[in-house]
């Protein structure tokens, strides 16, 4: 069973949001997965990624269940 994901309350600046909220629009992502991309590739950079983190979530729709 997938461990539950942990909610933060996130004050930015306006102006940091509009450049992130672009940014994660032309990589086809949320604002929520584009600081969790960028967060885990900066500690993966610093050699910090715990070893436990779960795999990143997939981009896109969840894969139709074909078992109907």
């Amino acid at each position: 069973m997938a461990a539950e994901r942990k909610q933060l309350l996130l004050r930015l600046d306006p102006a940091i949001h509009d450049a992130l909220a672009r940014w994660a629009a032309d990589d086809l992502r949320s604002v929520n997965a584009q600081i969790e991309y960028l967060l885990r590739q900066s500690l993966a950079q610093a050699d910090r990624l715990p070893g436990d983190a779960g795999e990143p979530r997939r981009r896109g729709r969840p894969p139709r269940n074909t078992s109907d």
